[in-house]
């Protein structure tokens, strides 16, 4: 596929949010990765996570000069804001969902762990050049990648986030005094636990929320088939053997809820949009596997985003399931995709035929005159839905789980390994291994066994340079230019302190399609520094970043 042009011109021929069959639509995904210290498996794993955010933090100011660190500002946020019409009481939520309050670390915990006293602060916030968010997540680090406007652009930011955690990595390694710590993009440790690959799509306020979740349920059921990451064990306890298509399927327990942690449900309700709220509401998809096939990352959120052009068009079908939950694990369960699940009309179809449902409807309503990425989404779609038909075992340069289960085969063949066999769960754990020289995933990528979308130099480029069209533009610019002056930050606005002011400057970014490359370069160019700045843009009517 020519990408060519891709970060000048993504924005060309953007339709606005909710008009015509496209992929193109405001959208990022998030990374909780996986961690663990082999020299100190007692470690407290917060503090494991916070340890990531720093060295990536010192990074920052040893390779860029850098005052890294930007506080996090919670102020808009809501998670606990119901998109059915409610808001959750705050004493009957989770402590998991209670994303408005900051994870902070006692100086007596980072003490205790170190054996010495210590009154250096901990970050466990760090807003990143290239507009993402790096941050510790409870147990986890994660990576929120920046506001994007295609699968594609998608594809390259997820990239970046896996080169940021590398580079984290090899900072912690290289650092005396300190334990090793190796991370992976997976989403279990086969221990009971799950952590979430999210992704997010801006749709209209004005679509029902009803008719989201019925276009959406049947499709992020059988939507593993194509971008699943493939888990060896079957059971949330990993309690039966086998190898199965998704790493999630077995963590969800409802079709429709608020939670993310605990009763996952196959469409979250947050309300939480980022954005003008009267304008957009933010979907936040926790259903997909982590990807490190390119392809499949691809695919996952082209998908979705025609899936959810056709329910905004009124043409999405609803191919309606009596048990929803099941039929996720059961497609899940077979990885000969030949497993059925019952509809609530009496059909039975399985995972490839419910793809096929959807894939047919978007080929049906696709404009004559569709662009090139909407088009290449479809084709691949096509293309992979006939393979995986044919023999998945084909499509192992494309998918995910088809390539892992290529590589345990393997195994199992040449030593005569048991599902039960405990060596199979490494193999399972080192597929997702970050680690250059050590993932296999990255083994079979420069062996040339994997399909590559994206560039190497422009994945280096885009972990410390925002997407050009969206307002992480703007987010990731201010902080590489007055490090020193944004002292908060968040998706929907930016926090200045300046010398001499007696007052924060708190500027709204709340329209994801301003504060782009087009309308605030200039202005950047053109400051002589932070107080000019801001004199630039706030004199006058301005809407090169406000609604």
């Amino acid at each position: 596929m020519d990408t060519g042009g891709r970060r000048e011109g993504s924005r060309a021929g953007l339709p606005p949010v909710g008009e015509g069959i496209s992929v193109h639509r405001v959208m990022g995904t998030e990374t909780e990765y996986g961690i663990i210290a082999p020299g100190a498996p007692s470690a407290n794993p917060t503090l494991l996570a916070s340890q990531v955010v720093n060295a990536y933090a010192a990074t920052l100011r040893e390779g860029l000069g850098n005052l890294a660190g930007t506080r996090w500002d919670y102020t808009d946020e809501t998670p606990l804001t119901d998109a059915r019409g409610f808001r959750m009481d705050r004493d009957r939520a989770h402590p998991s969902q209670l994303t408005d309050e900051p994870v902070e670390l006692t100086a007596e915990q980072i003490a205790l762990e170190r054996g010495e006293p210590t009154e250096a602060a901990v970050l466990m916030n760090l807003v990143l050049n290239n507009g993402a968010r790096l941050y510790v997540d409870h147990a986890h680090p994660e990576y929120s990648s920046p506001e994007v406007t295609n699968p594609l652009d998608a594809v390259l930011w997820d990239r970046a986030g896996d080169s940021v955690a590398v580079a984290a990595m090899e900072r912690i390694a290289a650092t005396p005094g300190f334990s090793p710590v190796i991370l992976y993009k997976n989403n279990t440790d086969n221990k009971s636990v799950s952590y979430g690959s999210h992704e997010n799509y801006l749709v209209p306020r004005s679509v029902p929320f009803s008719g989201l979740a019925e276009g959406l349920i049947p499709f992020f059921v059988s939507r593993q088939v194509i971008c699943g990451a493939g888990r060896v064990g079957i059971g949330p306890l990993n309690q039966e053997p086998g190898f199965q298509i998704s790493q999630r399927a077995d963590f969800f327990e409802n079709e429709i809820g608020l939670e993310t942690t605990v009763r996952r449900p196959i469409i979250n309700t947050r309300d939480e949009p980022h954005a003008v709220a009267e304008k957009y509401r933010r979907l936040h998809v926790i259903i997909g596997d982590a990807n490190l096939h390119e392809v499949s990352n691809y695919l996952k959120t082209g998908t979705t985003a025609l899936v959810l052009a056709l329910i905004e068009q009124g043409l999405a079908p609803v191919p309606a399931l009596e048990d929803p939950v099941g039929a996720l694990q059961a497609i899940s369960h077979d990885p000969s995709l030949r497993a059925t699940v019952r509809l609530m009309d009496g059909r039975s179809l399985s995972g490839l035929d419910l793809q096929e449902v959807y894939c047919e409807a978007v080929t049906a309503a696709l404009p004559p005159d569709a662009d090139e990425q909407t088009r290449d989404v479809v084709e691949r779609w096509q293309s992979l839905l006939t393979t995986l038909r044919r023999d998945p075992m084909d499509a192992a340069r494309q998918v995910d789980w088809i390539a892992k289960l290529k590589v345990l085969e393997a195994y199992r063949q040449r030593d005569g390994l048991a599902w039960t066999d405990a060596r199979l769960a490494l193999v399972d754990l080192q597929y997702a291994d970050l680690r250059p020289e050590k993932g296999i995933y990255q083994r079979l990528a420069r062996r040339g066994d994997v399909e590559l979308l994206v560039a190497a130099a422009d994945v280096a480029r885009a972990a410390v340079e925002p997407p050009r069209d969206t307002r992480a533009y703007f987010r990731g610019r201010c902080i590489a230019e007055y490090p020193a002056q944004v002292v908060g930050a968040s998706w929907d606005s930016l926090i200045f302190e300046l010398a001499g002011e007696r007052r924060l400057q708190r500027v709204q970014t709340r329209e994801p399609l301003r504060g782009t490359a087009e309308l605030t370069a200039e202005l950047f160019d053109a400051a002589a520094d932070a107080e000019d700045f801001l004199a630039r843009l706030l004199s006058g009517p301005d809407r090169r970043v406000a609604p």
